[in-house]
This record gives structure tokens, C-alpha cells and sequence, in this order.
């Protein structure tokens, strides 16, 4: 009759333990990277109804535009420029010029922000935002780090905000291109 495991015995459940932890590790710190860079953007949200609030009383003097003072609200919470650098889809591709953009701003919380204003606007939509809530550190993923909103007249809106919670869950994904997530992840949605 055999008492215990061999030596053997012993090193093959090590070795499966092994494995197992390497495929279930990189999961997990996925999903806890994801989850702070939601939750940034989530505080991020509280910041600019604080910039509406801002641009709003500059709006006062009537001879002050909101693109005006929307630049000038945003340069008060920027502390200095940054060099340009790419920013993906969440597929892999690389957005169309419609969300690449130009000027990059490294913010008090080093986030980077950009945005650009249309010269006519676009569907009530004066311009775009980009909020990279990590910095210029990767990924540098749209939905996984960078976000976006679409300013109008008196107020911001994420991307997506006008879809189908069905719509924005599946652009939230490998196969989308992420942008969605900006609304997606506001309204509970989750990340797969």
C-alpha cells in the first residue's frame, strides 16, 4: 500500500499549477487595468460638467463664443503640449481622420487631452474630444484607455450616446472599433 505522492506526482501538479496560473493571470490584470481606466473616465465625467460650468460663465460676456471659451477652460486644466502619437481602434485598425487628432494637451492628472472644433457644425455638433485617461502610455486603445465626447452648444455627450445599448456592447468589443465605449461603460456596461 503507497503512502503520499512521489516526487513525480508532486512536480506534474506543480507544472499543471503553473500553466494554469500563466493563462489565468494575464485575464485577470486585463481586467483590473480595464477597470481603473473606466473609473478614471468615469471621474473624468464629474470634471468637465465642472469645465461646462466654467465655459457657461464665460458665456455671460456675449462677446465670448463657447468654442472661445471651451479652449479656454480646457487650457486652464493643461499644464503643457505633448507630441502627437497613435491611437487604434480597438480591431487593430487606425481611425479614420474623423477621430485622429492634432494638438495633444498633458493634463494637472497627466491624462492627455485633445479636441477640435468643426468649422461648420455637424449635426448640432460643434466638435470632438479625445480624453486619454492614462497619459501617453499604452495601450492608447479607443475603449480600453482613450474616450471621447462630442461637445455641443451647452453641453458634452460620450460617443455613442445616441445609439442602441445593443450597438454600443458590440463596438465595445475586439471586433468594434471602441469608440462607444465612452457611453458603454457610463451606463454600466461591462467590458469583455
Amino acid at each position: 500500500m503507497k503512502k503520499g505522492f512521489t516526487i513525480v506526482e508532486v512536480a506534474i501538479l506543480f507544472v499543471i499549477f503553473l500553466i494554469v496560473a500563466f493563462l489565468v493571470a494575464p485575464l485577470s490584470i486585463d481586467d483590473t487595468l480595464q477597470a481603473r481606466f473606466t473609473s478614471k473616465w468615469r471621474n473624468v465625467q464629474e470634471d468637465f460638467v465642472n469645465i461646462l460650468y466654467a465655459v457657461n460663465s464665460q458665456q455671460e460676456d456675449e462677446s465670448i463664443s463657447f468654442d472661445k471659451a471651451f479652449v479656454s477652460a480646457i487650457d486652464a486644466e493643461t499644464k503643457q503640449s505633448v507630441k502627437p502619437y497613435k491611437i487604434s481602434y480597438m480591431d487593430g485598425t487606425y481611425p479614420s481622420k474623423t477621430y485622429r487628432f492634432d494638438d495633444y494637451k498633458l493634463t494637472y492628472s497627466n491624462a492627455v487631452i485633445s479636441f477640435k472644433m468643426f468649422e461648420e457644425p455637424q449635426e448640432n455638433s460643434l466638435g470632438m474630444l479625445m480624453y486619454d485617461v492614462n497619459g501617453c502610455k499604452g495601450p492608447n486603445v479607443w475603449g480600453k484607455d482613450v474616450f471621447g465626447l462630442e461637445l455641443f452648444n451647452d453641453h458634452f455627450e460620450p460617443y455613442g450616446h445616441n445609439e442602441s445599448v445593443a450597438e454600443q456592447k458590440r463596438d465595445c468589443s475586439k471586433n468594434g472599433t471602441g469608440l462607444f465605449c465612452s457611453n458603454y461603460y457610463l451606463i454600466g456596461g461591462n467590458f469583455d
